[in-house]
């Protein structure tokens, strides 16, 4: 009986610590590396002592990274992960800073106007610079990740070859046979997956204006890789077989050599390569009279053709998806146009008629800042920080999240819904930040508002359409669009 008694009380001793113990030890681990980092901020700077934003930094190695991915793959709240950091952190003082750690650095997110533009205007002055959580899948030497002068120079380049309005009224003639053959296409089919086909004709364009390239094998498997690509953005990087972060790392690959092989192509052949923008590049020159080298070269024409086509066929499938929506919004907009129309003979839309297209402009605005398609940008502290009584400190990263400002009822009226006439009436100062903002704001932000305008004209003039599932779930990673793609009837405005 003594035995059995011993041997109970020896269990019960073990199960007792069992319980005490593991509870003990995950809140450990929970606070290890919130309290590591904190410590080392402390003791680096004792004389002074500063503060940390308020935040928590999750668990080692991964930070709070799986916590944002959640809010974005599963939970479909992408700005959950925000809202989650104000409602336990924000105070009387609240600056619009937290501290957090994602991606494998330790991070500031700032998600307030004031914040946002302390943060992307200071990228002028050495206290920040560009820092994307894994360079290489944007191009290590592209201009998203250059600094100082060589970032001027490019920027100044890419500004003058498709933001200026020169260019912009070149690009406005080559593009629309391309988008009005595919509609007719589109309205021939009658079913369209809109998603898909305004993918298909945007990344046309841009291979065409960008590159010279017409659709082929090749552009289709270049299709591919980018898709690839941009499923590793949001990824955590791990560089394993099988992860998200390993394809998209390969895919990059491909890219480069896909785009370096056609750079070799044109120099062995001595082509005239003045006509588009990957032969400004190849023409490039310094102060010295230095030409970019074919790194430099390949790695900006990749990132640049990427950026041209990506976020603007999710601006115009939201575009679509809104409208179809929004009849009294598709009716302006068709009233609109079609006067535009009249006075062309039904011919192209030019660079002159846009400023007359008030209505339409109220509708590119909109749903660009619904759609919401670039939700942060990324810097790091070159120096300490200081803002509202906290540091951040250098060397940590600095996420600027832009897309909870465009959803926040304090700054816009039932801010979830589609409403065009909002724009009668200017936004509220710093809360409309859709391009980013400061000396990195996104030169192709003209380019993308007029091939929204374009494909907004020949659509309310010619076309109906209507949503298949108009309660289609949204996915948010990596980025915002329905399950079912925006699946649509579509047909010629005037067969009834």
């Amino acid at each position: 009986m003594h035995a059995h008694m011993a041997a109970a009380a020896d269990w019960a001793w073990w199960i007792g610590l069992l319980l005490g113990a593991v509870p003990l030890l995950a809140l450990a681990v929970w606070h290890c590396n919130d309290a590591g980092h904190c410590a080392a901020f402390a003791l680096k700077r004792w004389r002074r002592r500063p503060r940390l934003p308020p935040g928590h930094m999750g668990l080692p190695f991964v930070g709070e990274s799986l916590a944002l991915l959640w809010y974005f793959k599963f939970a479909r709240r992408p700005d959950g992960f925000v809202h989650a950091k104000r409602r336990r952190y924000a105070g009387n003082d609240d600056a619009g800073l937290y501290r957090t750690h994602l991606f494998g650095s330790p991070t500031v997110l700032v998600c307030s106007p004031a914040a946002n533009k302390f943060v992307l205007q200071s990228s002028q002055d050495g206290t920040f610079g560009a820092s994307w959580p894994a360079p290489e899948l944007v191009g290590v030497s592209s201009v998203v990740n250059v600094e100082g002068s060589q970032h001027a120079r490019l920027r100044g380049f890419i500004l003058a070859a498709i933001n200026h309005p020169s260019s912009l009224r070149t690009i406005a003639e080559v593009i629309q046979p391309r988008i009005m053959a595919a509609l007719r296409s589109w309205a021939d089919k009658g079913t369209v997956t809109a998603a898909t086909e305004i993918k298909k004709v945007v990344f046309e364009n841009i291979c065409k204006t960008f590159v010279s390239m017409d659709p082929s094998p090749l552009t289709g498997t270049i299709d591919g890789w980018f898709a690839g690509l941009i499923a590793g953005f949001r990824a955590f990087p791990l560089d394993f077989p099988g992860t998200a972060f390993r394809h998209a790392r390969a895919c990059r690959k491909n890219l480069d050599t896909a785009f370096r092989e056609e750079l070799q192509r044109r120099r062995k052949k001595e082509l005239d390569v003045h006509n588009d923008l990957m032969g400004g590049l190849m023409q490039m020159e310094d102060d010295q009279g230095k030409k970019l080298d074919d790194d430099e070269v390949v790695h900006n024409i990749v990132t640049l053709v990427f950026a041209g086509f990506e976020s603007t066929s999710n601006n115009i499938m939201w575009a679509v998806y809104h409208l179809a929506k929004s009849p009294d919004a598709l009716r302006k907009l068709r009233e609109e146009n079609m006067a535009v129309s009249r006075d062309r003979n039904g011919g192209f839309v030019t660079l002159d008629d846009i400023p007359s297209m008030k209505y339409t402009a109220k509708v590119v605005e909109e749903t660009i800042r619904v759609a919401n398609i670039a939700s942060s940008v990324y810097r790091v502290a070159l120096r300490d920080v200081e803002y509202k009584g906290y540091t951040i400190p250098k060397g940590w990263r600095v996420v600027v999240w832009l897309r909870s400002l465009h959803t926040d009822a304090n700054y816009y009226d039932d801010p979830l819904s589609f409403n065009p006439d909002r724009w009668d009436k200017p936004p509220k100062p710093g809360t409309y930040q859709v391009f980013g903002g400061g000396p990195r704001i996104c030169a192709g932000n003209m380019l993308a508002r007029l091939q929204l305008t374009i494909m907004l004209h020949h659509l309310a003039v010619g076309y109906k359409w209507e949503l298949l599932n108009p309660n289609a779930e949204v996915i948010y990673s990596p980025h915002a669009k329905p399950v079912d793609g925006a699946l649509i009837s579509f047909s010629k405005l005037n067969s009834d």
